[in-house]
């Protein structure tokens, strides 16, 4: 009885929704009883009295078989099972006890080792280190190219080192009154001989690097590409010898800059198969060790910038030179005129 009124209210709640509105009506007899639509729509038209009642069978009749299915509407509860579980006595397992078995109920039967944990974090470790190991391994890279080339940036690298041993010499000198090689005078002089060396090789080293895509433009590796590829070549002399004119700390940061820009042209020029696949890889790992030279100067001249005397450069030494030429043509000029002046008053006097 009870589960009957409950199909009855059910239903009538049903009729009414479906009688307030008539589009949701033509929804469910499409989708429920299979009509076509023009016959849904013929419906629609009815009146809501007409159309309750044409749903009133259909729908308590389903209603009312999903009212009354049978068996309980809840599930059987086992009391044999309930009381065996009641029964059974919890053993201790002090050894499953860890920092993570209160959470085990949610992630895992038990907790997650600490040794587990340990060997995953490892894995991603030894997973970057073989990335960063692959990137330097160059296996790709002719041993020729590869051999030469570490070759030409050692000299990059030693200037560096002198300008980084250098700096601490006169920083220790200046600190302690002692050096440990130099003496803070000849440390200074040595100092004003290997930057510009450094300046000058590192816009020979550019132009070399701009010159090779002459050399594969000439070579038509990846076709002919006309002057697109002469620009590379062009760029980079352009601008790496200006920098020789600069001060050494701007110098350094301009030449810096050039060889980072490179590196990212030389990439791209991999990708557009203008060069071979392996020389991004080849000219980032030259590029990393010249870079890190620079920086490494700039961090040395740093530590003695107010110690010494600012390091005159190649524009400097052109402006000195051309004031000493006027001052001895100066003197020249002076001596001549006091000859003549000498030659003068001789004649006057044997007159």
């Amino acid at each position: 009885m009870l589960r009957s009124g409950h199909a009855a209210s059910i239903t009538r709640s049903s009729l009414r929704y479906v009688s307030s509105s008539t589009s949701r009506t033509t929804a469910i007899l499409t989708r429920v009883h299979g009509l076509r639509p023009h016959v849904s729509n013929k419906l629609s038209l009815q009146k809501p009295s007409t159309l309750a009642l044409a749903l009133r069978k259909p729908l308590s009749t389903s209603l009312q078989r999903h009212a009354t299915k049978p068996g309980t509407p809840y599930d059987h509860i086992d009391q044999k099972h309930e009381e065996a579980v009641v029964r059974e006595k919890l053993e201790p397992n002090p050894e499953e006890v860890s920092t993570t078995s209160s959470v085990h109920q949610v992630f895992h039967e038990k907790g997650v080792e600490e040794g587990e944990k340990d060997e995953d974090m490892l894995a991603g470790v030894k997973a970057d280190l073989k990335t960063i190991k692959e990137t330097f391994a160059l296996d790709a890279v002719p041993r020729e190219a590869l051999v030469i080339g570490m070759a030409g940036v050692l000299p990059y690298l030693a200037t560096s080192l002198s300008t980084v041993y250098l700096a601490f010499d006169i920083n220790h000198a200046s600190a302690t009154g002692s050096t440990f090689l130099f003496s803070q005078q000849t440390a200074e002089q040595l100092l004003y001989i290997i930057e510009p060396l450094q300046v000058g090789y590192g816009a020979v080293i550019l132009s070399f690097l701009g010159a090779i895509h002459w050399g594969l433009e000439w070579a038509k590796y990846g076709g002919v590409h006309g002057y697109p590829r002469y620009a590379y070549g062009v760029i980079a002399p352009a601008v790496a010898w200006p920098t020789i004119l600069l001060p050494v700390e701007y110098a350094l940061i301009a030449q810096f800059t050039a060889f980072t820009f490179l590196y990212f042209a030389d990439s791209r020029a991999v990708v557009r198969g203008w060069a071979p696949h392996w020389y991004s890889t080849y000219r980032f790992v030259l590029t990393f060790v010249v870079g890190a030279s620079i920086v490494a100067s700039l961090i040395g001249r740093g530590q003695i910038a107010d110690q010494i005397n600012r390091l005159p450069s190649p524009a400097d030494r052109v402006k000195a030179l051309r004031d000493s030429q006027l001052e001895a043509m100066e003197a020249e000029e002076r001596e001549k005129r006091a000859n003549i002046v000498a030659k003068d008053e001789g004649e006057d006097d044997e007159g």
